[in-house]
């Protein structure tokens, strides 16, 4: 029978996670609707269905990881499966990540004014290389996660079963620490693509700055089409950045796992958190969005 707080904080990630698929499945939805309507997909639709889709896996992963934890707890402990969900974990974590830093990137190189040859080159050929960053992204994602499903039928219950036994349990506990170590490296690689748009979301800001100044210089409006998309870019992206940065150390909550024991509630509250990172920036992008926030709007008024 479970126990109160463990029931309340699994219905709590269970509302999360449905919040979450709602939002990231409308943003699939309208965005292939267009799609098969106009028979061809802007640059921005595909980042934004990319990364939808990502979330939802990433949504999927977390809740069932969090279910697994309280419903079936041996499960949990077993080696196989743990790393199966693991090798999830960090497939869809990465793509989420580096989804989210191409959108970035677009919103960089289509916003912002530079006139280095450089910038105007990446300017010019910014849509011809979306698919291929995409699948690039896919690529490498799955390359990192593969350590993860390293000694794939190593079972860690042996342990739990035998704790009277000195030198086994000192075994098991180095072994799940040693596995844990290889996890939390192997998704440190995220704050890589992080600072890449933090870059960008400064850059963004140096780039409003100028364009700000040169208005006040000849004397114009600061609510231009130029202003409003700057700030636009910047709301999407330093969302992205808060929350990553509360999903990051949620992440590491969870993982305290492997290296204390009798951390089952801590485990379902750092998961309780991360679920905000897929679920809530969905939302922020939908009303950055002209078209997916006259959509919704539709949907919500009817």
């Amino acid at each position: 029978m479970l126990y109160t707080k463990e029931r309340i904080l699994l219905l709590i990630a269970v509302g999360e996670f449905s919040v979450g698929i709602l939002g990231n499945a409308f943003i699939a939805l309208i965005n292939f609707m267009n799609w098969v309507k106009n028979r061809k997909i802007a640059s921005i639709d595909l980042i934004l269905t990319s990364l939808a889709i990502s979330r939802i896996c990433l949504l999927y992963v977390i809740l069932l990881d969090c279910s697994i934890l309280v419903l079936y707890p041996d499960v949990y402990a077993t080696g196989k499966q743990m790393r199966i969900i693991d090798f999830f974990w960090t497939l869809t974590n990465h793509l989420s990540v580096w989804f989210a830093t191409c959108l970035s990137i677009f919103y960089f190189f289509k916003i912002a004014n530079f006139f280095h040859p450089l910038f105007l080159w990446m300017k010019w050929r910014i849509d011809r290389v979306v698919l291929k960053t995409l699948l690039g992204c896919l690529a490498f994602s799955v390359f990192i996660s593969l350590p993860v499903t390293k000694n794939l039928n190593d079972d860690f219950r042996h342990c739990v079963k035998a704790k009277w036994r000195r030198n086994l349990t000192l075994k098991c506990r180095i072994k799940k620490t040693t596995y844990a170590s290889t996890k939390i490296y192997l998704n440190l690689v995220t704050l890589f693509p992080f600072f890449v748009s933090l870059i960008s979301f400064l850059l963004l800001i140096l780039s409003l700055w100028r364009h700000t100044r040169q208005m006040q210089l000849n004397a114009s409006g600061h609510r231009d089409p130029s202003s409003e998309a700057h700030v636009g870019a910047m709301k999407a992206v330093i969302s992205f950045l808060l929350l990553f940065i509360i999903y990051y150390l949620a992440f590491l909550i969870a993982t305290s796992s492997y290296f204390m024991p009798e951390t089952e509630l801590a485990v379902i509250f750092g998961e309780l958190i991360a679920l905000i990172y897929p679920s809530g920036h969905s939302f922020i992008l939908i009303l950055g969005n002209n078209k997916l926030r006259q959509a919704f709007l539709r949907v919500v008024t009817q």
